[in-house]
């Protein structure tokens, strides 16, 4: 994590200095970090302040606790803003000003808070009519060694679409489907809101559904198109996810997108809405479609498991696992996608209780569009798009993922079928 000045997006960062070797001998050496001029001072600062500089650098996060400067995550990596460390009470303070009391009180009670804040537009931008809010902001208070700390995760104001997010073409057909159940997995950070976001955004401008979302909190904001889109918020509109999904089946909706499928009940509640003829998206904190499927098995006491199976090998549509790795070839970031499509075998295989078999028929079902996560990384590596480096790092077999692109040795596919020069 390097410390950097305030400078707007496309300068060049200064040079780190050279690393300095400090404590017990063996240890690693930790480089010094840059001082370019005086540390801005943090008393009587706005978060908006801070919050503009995210925007201006197109960063995903920001991250304020005491004992450290402002971090900001670009491109995926830390850094330091060139400002004075925080103090408890400095963050406190930073934090309750965009607040309500409600909010103060909750946060008290619980020690977390979810919430979502609009940064408001500079009066100067205003007047360009550039609208009251810049940019919006999932945020997550939370208490750190007694202190106030908080995570920012920037929600773009407008909504991409899957071409623009480089995603696979194939999430636009899935998004058609009359009814059935599409989980969107990955581990936090790995794009899983936008890309349903994209999603729900290509029904939403080229069909005439009703849409009703339950979020915590609502991230990406949807306007009325050829459909009907409600959103709901955990803690503001509902009390919870099972509350708001077990009443949006009486609101007459064609699509439901639930934020997170935490507990039984929330899990047993989408399965089944898929099951009467809705179109269900819902997300999963796993990396791979077995380990999503017995996730979501395992929540079940051992007596209801095998219903279960059955119910969703007759409902499941697809799983669709990302991560997001580093552009190879300049800023930015790109998604790495594992499809699972529930074929027959597929579906037989979740019900037979056999789920160490998916990743091999995920492997040979590409005539139905599977691919999985090391053939992505493959396809992405002989593009150019990422780096060796960070594929064999996200790979699920480093092994066999070097035999794909021809690096160890026999019985490697090989060959440029990405249609680019691998990058050595």
């Amino acid at each position: 994590m390097e410390n950097l000045p305030n400078s707007p997006a496309g300068m060049t960062p200064p040079p780190t200095m050279p690393p300095t070797q400090t404590g017990a001998p063996g240890e690693q050496p930790r480089a010094e970090a840059p001082k370019v001029g005086a540390p801005k001072k943090l008393e009587d600062l706005h978060i908006d302040e801070l919050l503009h500089i995210v925007v201006d650098r197109n960063c995903s996060d920001l991250h304020l606790c005491v004992d450290a400067e402002p971090v900001i995550r670009e491109d995926g990596k830390l850094k330091r803003l060139n400002y004075e460390k925080f103090t408890p009470q400095q963050t406190q303070r930073m934090l309750y000003e965009i607040i309500s009391d409600d909010h103060i009180t909750k946060f008290e009670q619980t020690k977390e808070l979810d919430f979502s804040y609009a940064l408001p537009n500079p009066p100067h931008l205003r007047e360009q009519g550039k609208g009251p809010v810049r940019a919006r902001f999932r945020v997550n208070m939370y208490r750190d060694r007694s202190a106030v700390a908080a995570a920012f995760r920037l929600i773009s104001s407008r909504i991409p679409t899957v071409e623009e997010l480089n995603l696979p073409p194939l999430l636009k057909q899935l998004s058609e489907r009359p009814r059935g159940l599409i989980l969107v997995t990955g581990p936090t950070g790995s794009g899983k809101s936008t890309s349903l976001a994209a999603m729900i955004n290509h029904i939403n401008t080229n069909y005439s559904h009703h849409i009703i979302t339950i979020e915590d909190p609502i991230e990406y904001l949807h306007v009325h198109k050829s459909s009907v889109i409600n959103q709901r918020e955990l803690g503001g509109d509902t009390l919870s996810f099972s509350n708001a999904l077990r009443a949006s089946l009486r609101e007459d909706p064609d699509i439901l997108l639930v934020g997170e499928m935490r507990d039984k009940e929330t899990i047993q509640l989408a399965i089944t809405a898929a099951e009467t003829g809705h179109l269900v998206f819902a997300t999963l904190h796993t990396n791979n479609a077995a380990e999503s499927i017995d996730r979501i098995i395992d929540v079940f006491p051992p007596g209801q498991q095998e219903q279960i199976r059955v119910q969703l090998s007759n409902n499941l549509i697809s799983i669709i696992s990302q991560q997001l790795l580093p552009r190879a070839t300049g800023p930015g970031r790109i998604p790495v996608n594992e499809i699972m499509i529930a074929t027959p075998a597929i579906r037989n295989l979740i019900r037979e209780n056999k789920t160490h078999q998916i990743p091999s028929a995920i492997q040979t079902g590409a005539n139905h569009g599977m691919v999985s996560m090391d053939q992505c990384l493959r396809d992405m590596y002989m593009k150019g798009l990422i780096t060796l480096e960070d594929a064999l790092t996200r790979c699920m077999n480093a092994e066999e993922l070097k035999k794909m692109i021809n690096l160890g040795g026999p019985g490697g596919q090989g060959g440029n079928t990405g249609g680019g020069n691998p990058r050595r």
